[in-house]
């Protein structure tokens, strides 16, 4: 089952769900959020709840996006309860554009490996711990709250004193928080974990600067377990052409952390399970453009697809004007 949050006809926030390659809306709701909150109430699955809604009048999901109704397929009604995080170096192949980013500017050249393959081979020798045993943590990053999420179709934009504006196509966890603080998975998502890769390649320090950007994940949230195998294409389109395409891999076979130790090392800390709370968790990449040398433009189009996630995540970059922040003492 596949789940989707739109602008109905009216104007008002509805959602839709997709099962057997048909699209309806769920009789009744309003949003995911709220159908979580009472699966995790009643101890049923989200699935369960959908059904128990009934199902209505079909959908066309393509005619939504192309008229612009689709919203992230979960949000909160105070932005700051969601948050935004994500996991780097966590797929098999991952380490290679970052290493050689990082030893660009080593200063030492005569050190034999950079942070980010150590990172990286601690995650391939111990990311994929025994059953019931913790496995190595990940590199580990804040990303933003519900105030950084685009909506499925919408310009992402970057802010003017970016140095970059690239891609990071990549798949989403999607979480609950429970009462009792438990949290509870509702399935997962595309992603474009956008970020300015060049403000990274300065220095492996400012990774965290160059993450502090907008994002965008969705049309659709797959309820479910996460296939082992994910195999999609992330392109880039400029003035309507392909300006560049590559195939991205995620899924457990692909990476060299399992979810389930991912999850661990995000929730361990008593600060992400706060009751009411909505996490989006991006789980890493191995595939930039660019790494490739492309430098995207204004107006240049972001499409990440994979078939066993429904509609394309599309979005158009965008610049925002300088801003200039003015300090004031009380």
């Amino acid at each position: 089952m596949h789940l989707i949050q739109f602008e109905n006809d009216k104007g008002a926030r509805a959602v839709g769900a997709t099962e057997g390659g048909a699209t309806s809306v769920v009789t009744g709701a309003e949003s995911v959020y709220a159908l979580a909150a009472e699966a995790a109430e009643r101890g049923l699955s989200l699935r369960a709840v959908v059904i128990e809604k009934g199902l209505g009048a079909k959908l066309d999901r393509e005619a939504l996006a192309r008229e612009g109704r689709l919203l992230a397929p979960v949000d909160h009604a105070d932005p700051s309860h969601l948050y935004v995080t994500g996991t780097g170096l966590t797929h098999l192949g991952s380490a290679s554009t970052r290493d050689a980013m990082h030893k660009s500017n080593q200063q030492q050249a005569e050190a034999p490996l950079t942070d980010s393959m150590k990172m990286f081979r601690m995650g391939l020798e111990g990311g994929k711990p025994a059953p019931g045993e913790i496995g190595v943590q990940p590199e580990w990053f804040y990303k933003g709250n519900g105030y950084t999420v685009t909506a499925p179709g919408q310009p992402i934009p970057s802010p003017a004193f970016a140095k970059d504006a690239g891609e990071e196509p990549e798949i989403a966890g999607i979480y609950y928080i429970g009462k009792d603080g438990t949290p509870f998975r509702l399935g997962f998502a595309l992603g474009n974990e956008f970020s300015d890769h060049v403000t990274e390649r300065v220095n492996y320090l400012f990774l965290a600067h160059s993450k502090l950007r907008f994002c965008s994940f969705g049309p659709e949230l797959r309820v479910g377990e996460l296939p082992r195998n994910v195999s999609g294409m992330s392109r880039i389109l400029r003035a309507g052409k392909v300006l560049w395409e590559k195939p991205f891999l995620s899924g457990e076979d692909n990476m060299s952390h399992t979810i389930a130790n991912l999850e661990h090392h995000h929730f361990k800390y008593d600060l992400f399970r706060q009751p009411g709370d909505i996490h989006v968790h991006m789980f890493g990449t191995a595939t930039l453009s660019f790494a490739d040398g492309i430098k995207t433009e204004p107006g240049d189009v972001f499409e990440i697809e994979e078939a066993q996630f429904g509609l394309p995540l599309r979005n158009a970059v965008a610049w925002n004007e300088d801003r200039p922040v003015t300090i004031r003492q009380l």
